[in-house]
This record gives C-alpha cells, sequence and structure tokens, in this order.
C-alpha cells in the first residue's frame, strides 16, 4: 500500500528476486513533500536502486550543511571533511521527480502499479487483517496477498485498523512549507538550518528555487494571519533572521501545513502485515533523517520477508524502531540547545593543542551520525551523548536552544 519511496523500494528489492509484488498508490499527492535534503547515507540505496545519476541530473548537489545560530553567526561544515565517511556528498530533490524515478524502478523491476487506494479489513478477534474483495477486484488477483505492507505514510491505515499505540514527541509545532525565489544562501547547495525568534528555518536549494520551511509553535504562527498563506509570507517580513529577504525573495508556490511530524508506532509487524515509511513512524524534519529511515527500512523488510522466519520480522521491527528512537533524541539535543553549544565550544576547542589531538576521533564518529552513516553505531551515538552531556564546558544551553 503506497508508491512513496518506501513503498517501491520495497517492491524493487523483492520483485528483482522474484516475489509477486502488487503495489496499490491512489496517486494523489500534494504539490509539496517534506524531505527534500538527503543526507549522504542515502546516495548507496540510490544507487542499489539504480537511480542515482538519474536524481543526479535534476537535483542540485549537496556538498555539506550550514547553522545559522543569530543575525551574522554562522557555522558551515562539508561533508568531505567528515573523517572515514564513506559518502561525502548528498542531493538537494525535487521530491515528485525523486519519487517518480523510484517508482518507475520498481516497475522496471517487475512490480505491478494499481491505481487506486487499497482497503484492509480486521479478520474479528485477531490482528490479521485482509485486503478487502473490491481492491482483489480492482488488482485482478485471484487470490489473497500472503503479505500486506502498509507503505501509505502518515494516514497509518493499517495501525489504525489494528488500534496499535504509538509515541508522540514533546513538540506541537506546526511546519509551513513553500518554494521561493532570491532567497539569499551562506554556502551554495548547503542545507541550511537557521535559528528563528520562534522556532526554526530551513532552505534547500533546489534547480531555480529554494524549499523554505517554518517549523514554529501552531498558536505562536496563528497569530501571524488567518491562512498558512498570511502567517507564511508575514512571519518573514516579521522575524529579524528572515526579514531582509523581502528585498529579493519570492514565494512561487502555495503554501502546505504539516502538523503530525513527531509520531511512531510502537510496533510495526503482525501476522502476514508489516509498515514501513512514515507509516511506522517519523521523527522530525530536522536533519533530513526520513527518507533515510524509509530506504534503510525497505531494505531490511525486504531481507526479513524473503527469509521467512518471524524472528528476522522481528529484527526488522527492532531495527526501525531504534532508528526511529535515535533520531529522535538527536533532535531533542537541536531543540534544547546542547547541539549548538557543542558546537560551539568545539570551534574553541580546536585552537587548543590538547583538543586538536582528538579532533580526529571526534571528526570519524559524532558527524558521521548527522549524515546518517553512523546512527546506528552504538559507540558514535554514544560519544555524542557524553559530549552533548558532559562536554559543555559548563555553557548554558539554553542560550541557544529553540523556542
Amino acid at each position: 500500500m503506497g508508491a512513496g519511496p518506501a513503498g517501491s523500494a520495497l517492491a524493487c528489492h523483492l520483485a528483482r528476486r522474484g516475489i509477486e509484488v502488487t503495489v496499490f498508490d491512489g496517486g494523489k499527492r500534494p504539490p509539496l513533500v517534506v524531505g527534500e535534503s538527503l543526507v549522504p547515507a542515502v546516495v548507496p540505496f540510490l544507487r542499489e536502486l539504480g537511480v542515482e545519476e538519474e536524481v543526479a541530473s535534476y537535483s542540485t548537489y549537496k556538498p555539506g550543511a550550514t547553522f545559522v545560530f543569530d543575525v551574522g553567526d554562522t557555522m558551515s561544515f562539508r561533508f568531505a571533511d567528515v573523517r572515514a565517511a564513506r559518502t561525502n556528498y548528498s542531493y538537494n530533490v525535487p521530491r515528485d521527480r525523486l519519487d517518480q524515478s523510484v517508482r518507475e524502478a520498481a516497475l522496471r523491476a517487475g512490480a505491478r502499479l494499481v491505481p487506486s487506494h487499497a482497503r484492509l479489513e480486521r479478520e474479528p478477534g485477531s490482528e490479521r487483517i485482509r485486503l478487502s474483495g473490491a481492491s482483489l477486484e480492482a488488482a485482478g488477483l485471484t487470490r489473497a496477498p500472503d503479505f500486506v505492507v502498509d507503505a501509505a505514510g502518515r494516514g497509518r491505515a493499517l495501525a489504525r485498523l489494528l488500534d496499535i499505540p504509538t509515541i508522540e514527541g514533546d513538540r506541537r509545532d506546526t511546519a509551513l512549507h513553500a518554494h521561493m525565489e532570491g532567497v539569499p544562501l551562506v554556502v551554495e547547495g548547503n542545507v541550511h538550518t537557521d535559528r528563528l525568534q520562534h522556532g526554526w528555518c530551513w532552505r534547500i536549494p533546489l534547480p531555480g528555487r529554494v524549499s523554505v520551511g517554518l517549523v514554529i509553535n501552531g498558536a505562536v504562527i496563528r497569530e501571524f494571519g488567518d491562512d498558512v498563506a498570511e502567517q507564511f509570507d508575514n512571519y518573514i517580513r516579521h522575524d529579524p533572521m528572515l526579514r531582509d529577504w523581502g528585498v529579493t525573495a519570492k514565494r512561487i508556490s502555495p503554501v502546505l501545513k504539516y502538523n503530525n511530524y513527531q509520531l511512531r508506532c510502537r510496533r510495526g509487524v503482525g501476522p502476514g502485515w508489516a509498515l514501513v515509511g512514515d507509516a511506522f513512524g517519523f521523527v522530525d524534519p530536522v536533519f533530513s533523517s526520513g527518507l533515510l529511515i524509509a530506504f534503510d527500512a525497505a531494505a531490511a523488510l525486504s531481507a526479513a520477508i524473503l527469509d521467512g522466519r518471524e524472528e528476522s520480522l522481528r529484527r526488522y521491527e527492532a531495527r526501525v524502531l531504534r532508528n526511529l528512537e535515535t533520531w529522535q533524541r538527536v533532535c531533542g539535543y537541536f531543540y534544547n540547545g546542547r547541539l549548538f553549544t557543542l558546537f560551539k565550544v568545539g570551534e574553541i576547542m580546536r585552537t587548543q593543542l590538547f583538543w586538536r589531538m582528538l579532533d580526529f576521533h571526534f571528526t570519524k564518529h559524532m558527524p558521521r551520525v548527522f549524515t546518517g552513516e553512523a546512527t546506528a553505531k552504538r559507540y558514535s551515538v554514544g560519544l555524542l551523548d557524553f559530549m552533548v552531556r558532559y562536554g559543555l564546558a559548563g555553557n548554558d544551553p539554553q542560550k541557544l536552544a529553540v523556542r
């Protein structure tokens, strides 16, 4: 269910290995989708799917990331400077075209696409589900599928049908998202993360435009207008970090609103079914982790389905739950100011001989958490956990917290 990146990648992996795959997809998508900036760890998945060259042809090359703490106070880093990185670049992608590239890879592999939504039914008194007769007929299927995967996004149809409990994050922000022309950039190609008077902002350079997202407490942003377009435009004119854009910047798309982007299911597999992608959980857009979690999960789930044992599905479930929990904890360090404070302390420490001697170790482990290559490495994540707790050199992280 669902032909987005997670569903299409899963379908591609399975179809290549001889599994008969039918993909249901209603085909209706918003004009803009969160998730346009890819971390470097996504690139090997694009390569495995056979679409990296195609994606590169319509995307913006992404050499690194820029953080803006305050007016005139910025820090940038290049993926090429990350020690022991397997991939030292990435892409900022038009999501409609990326989604199409992965979907077409699945079709080339032999998956069948049914241009309608699948309808599921719960078997009474159990956690088993089945495809409705109408859906079987629409797909031309003569028998029920052996396995059903919900990859249809934040609607969480299967999880709702089975009343699977969820874990919500502690933020209650609203994300307003639009494309603009004339938005200034500190470093061309870099994804930019700006700390605002209220909340934060992303700037993602795409071909001919910049994707801009305002992530702000819902009650605060509602004070800036009666609809999302007014709120977006008025806040940009209001915030001292953004108001200078008014000289050159122009919005060229509708404004879309997202709310439930810190939510994950407590379970992701059951008898004859599994969840993948946003249907399993979505943490936060701040470190562009969503597509990495989706592609990693699609590869892991395909291996579990091919293996066929329940324990393999449980390992898949544990892997995704661990990834979601780790990324949510890392995002928490961004919001509570500990991450920015650590960045600041690191800039000072690199001028001292003792810390310069240790810098090779830090640049191998901690940056690779954010590029996605070491998010599943216990030592790398543990080092980050230790440093944000004990390595702030007495500085108050609240000064750089995201309000």
